[in-house]
């Protein structure tokens, strides 16, 4: 019975009490909801996503098709809007810089996932000299004094992957899998490798690539269902890009590992139920709308 009210309301207050109570207030302000929003806002996460609700919500096609615009059309988009709701500029001169740097968010995050995804398509191929070439670098990067003795070998074990050809563990993830990999191995050398030492601790080790494997998993899966827009809204004033999803997987790497040696597991036995900690602390802190998972050590770039 509760359920049904419920909807029954949400139908009557999105269908006819939202637009008459956003007439009286702007009739009572002289500005719209997005105007209210931009003003009342300081930028990030509380803005954006405001923001985006309210251009969803809207019966208006102009503001919901903002949010499929392209990023070269995205300016066109804003002066629609401001046609279309009667803003005047000379008395709102913050208004248009505001929604252009939603939009660009809003429409950035979307683009990014799209960049993501096709990643995580690209099937690493041994064929391919360019895939073959990164994998190499892995190697390098968190083994520096310690040489392959072939493509195929056991040693692969000890950065963490499963077999004799760890091409067999990036078919989940792709490409996605490797590129985080090496990003954070290039770009954090010392964190990389102190992590690396950590797991392959005799009592405490995971294995390393293929737990990293595991943490794209779920940053991909954060991204895809939206949950990371808060943290993109506050560390990304314009449209977010591949390089900041890659930044976003350093941090979990990272804080994954201080996580697990904290814990101090009994067994690898149990890494699916440390896995699912983690990741329910980190839907916590995305809860937060001020969250910024950011890692804190300098990157060498």
């Amino acid at each position: 019975m509760a359920e049904m009210l419920g909807y029954i309301w949400h139908y009557v207050y999105t269908s006819f009490l939202r637009y008459w109570l956003k007439w009286l207030i702007r009739q009572a302000t002289g500005k719209c909801e997005l105007q209210r929003i931009c003003s009342g806002y300081q930028q990030g996460a509380a803005r954006t996503t405001k923001a985006e609700h309210s251009l969803r919500s809207s019966k208006n096609k102009v503001l919901r098709g903002a949010l499929e615009s392209s990023k070269d059309k995205l300016e066109q988009s804003v002066d629609q809007i401001i046609k279309e709701k009667r803003v005047q500029p000379q008395k709102d001169p913050m208004f248009k810089d505001c929604l252009h740097i939603c939009l660009l968010q809003i429409t950035g995050y979307s683009g990014l996932y799209i960049s993501v995804e096709d990643l995580r398509k690209e099937v690493f191929s041994s064929e391919n000299a360019k895939h073959e070439a990164m994998l190499l670098k892995l190697w390098d990067l968190l083994m520096p004094t310690v040489k392959l003795e072939s493509r195929i070998t056991k040693q692969w074990g000890d950065i963490g992957f499963q077999g004799d050809d760890p091409k067999t563990d990036f078919r989940g993830m792709g490409m996605l899998g490797l590129i985080n990999l090496v990003f954070f191995s290039e770009n954090y050398t010392e964190e990389a490798r102190q992590v690396l030492s950590h797991a392959n601790h005799p009592k405490l080790g995971y294995s390393y690539a293929i737990v990293g494997i595991n943490l794209t998993e779920m940053a991909y899966s954060l991204l895809k269902s939206g949950a990371l827009k808060p943290h993109f809204y506050n560390t990304v004033q314009s449209a977010p890009e591949l390089w900041h999803f890659h930044q976003l997987y350093c941090y979990l790497a990272y804080e994954f590992d201080k996580f697990w040696v904290e814990e101090e597991p009994e067994s690898i036995m149990q890494f699916n139920q440390y896995r699912e900690k983690f990741h329910n602390l980190v839907q916590t802190h995305l809860q937060d709308p001020d969250v910024s998972l950011t890692l804190t050590v300098h990157s060498k770039n």
